[in-house]
């Protein structure tokens, strides 16, 4: 396979956009993957989509070209897979960011965990298959810079130029191996996935809620912190962990410095602390005098419910090992919890649980049938 590639088509203008579409709409199957600011930005956003048609590598720049509807047609077309390597993610953000729907997917990543690879990530697969070699370097890097280098621009390119050798190859695999079924009912599931996950705005101290080393009023304080640091990170435009990291909150929130000698030994540099020192004191401040904030209750599961969970994924488990799989590929988390809160009592209910995923029902649905004490186990 040549390493020499020929340049790829950068994507900024609505003239060169509407030439990519012309060749895009012409194809059975297009390979997609896309770059984020995520770790250099309070709000991430999608700051790169690479497409690579049959003989064309585009890359998008979604920063100069805001209106991107002329795509969704793509996305959403059942008669044009899209070939992605760890698609969920992607997902997310093509539907967060530009409100895309998806039909006809193929997860190069996830056909490898259904083969029981023990190495999923695109380096290693590429690597392993073709001899390609890439520079992961460029992976926590800045895509909304611009102008990107030339290191950047051929790291992105490799994303989605070899997508399809990779794909035929493990689907050959998935087919010998019969699990192509499995994987299918996979990515027909992953473009049912709608839910966007939003970020719960000024309640960022909740995930901390389930410690058991805090206090009430040492959560209280932490609530304050944790409202203090989103402000200034929205006002920088930069994530949360690049003004204050969590330990140091907790560091905080416990000690409840007075003074700004104290910050430092919580874990603050001289920079932060000239910076936010006094911010930080007052929020603490704050939070020593404010009301107690209450814990977020869990919903206590009954016993029964436990059992029949523990049971569930010690039967996943061992059917994983059989497999050499990850369990989950066996049982998916949202079943395994829908199974264990709502046992079914026979078959067609196990099937109607379980109608996105058939290929699992028939080669299991006795199994989970007898494991949860439902009809017809045998």
């Amino acid at each position: 396979m040549s390493n020499v590639l020929p340049p790829p088509i950068w994507v900024n203008t609505k003239q060169v956009l509407q030439k990519m579409m012309d060749d895009l709409v012409t194809q059975s199957r297009v390979a997609v993957d896309t770059e984020s600011n995520s770790l250099h930005a309070f709000r991430e956003q999608v700051c790169l989509i690479q497409i690579t048609s049959s003989h064309t590598d585009y890359l998008i720049d979604p920063l100069e070209l805001r209106d991107l509807k002329l795509l969704a047609p793509i996305f959403s077309n059942p008669r044009i897979e899209k070939v992605f390597h760890a698609a969920e993610y992607d997902l997310i953000c093509l539907r967060r960011d530009f409100g895309f729907s998806f039909a006809n997917l193929f997860d190069t990543m996830h056909a490898a965990r259904v083969l029981g690879y023990p190495a999923v990530g695109l380096d290693r697969l590429l690597g392993d298959k073709f001899n390609v070699q890439m520079d992961k370097r460029h992976q926590k890097a800045n895509w909304a810079a611009r102008p990107l280098s030339k290191e950047q621009i051929h790291y992105a390119r490799l994303d989605t130029h070899y997508l399809f050798n990779l794909r035929d190859a493990l689907e050959q695999e998935l087919r010998e191996k019969n699990r192509w079924e499995f994987a299918k009912d996979d990515f027909m599931r992953a473009c049912l996935l709608d839910e966007v996950k939003q970020k719960t705005n000024g309640e960022s101290w909740e995930r901390f809620s389930g410690r058991k080393d805090l206090s009430l009023r040492e959560l209280t304080v932490m609530a304050h912190l944790c409202k203090w640091r989103e402000k200034e990170a929205e006002k920088l435009n930069r994530p949360l962990y690049k003004v204050i990291m969590d330990d140091t909150l907790i560091t905080l929130s416990k000690n409840q410095a007075q003074q700004k000698v104290d910050l430092s030994a919580a874990g603050l540099s001289e920079k932060q602390i000239h910076l936010w020192g006094d911010a930080v004191l007052a929020a603490i401040r704050q939070g020593v005098s404010a009301p107690l904030v209450e814990r977020r209750q869990v919903e206590a599961k009954n016993d029964a419910f436990l059992r029949r969970l523990e049971k569930l994924k010690l039967w996943r488990k061992s059917a994983g090992q059989e497999m050499g799989v990850e369990s989950d590929v066996v049982l998916p988390k949202p079943y395994l919890s829908a199974l264990a809160e709502n046992p079914p009592k026979d078959a067609d209910e196990l099937a109607a649980m379980m109608k996105d995923t058939p290929s699992r029902v028939e080669k299991y649905g006795p199994q989970i049938l007898k494991v949860l004490g439902g009809r017809n186990a045998n």
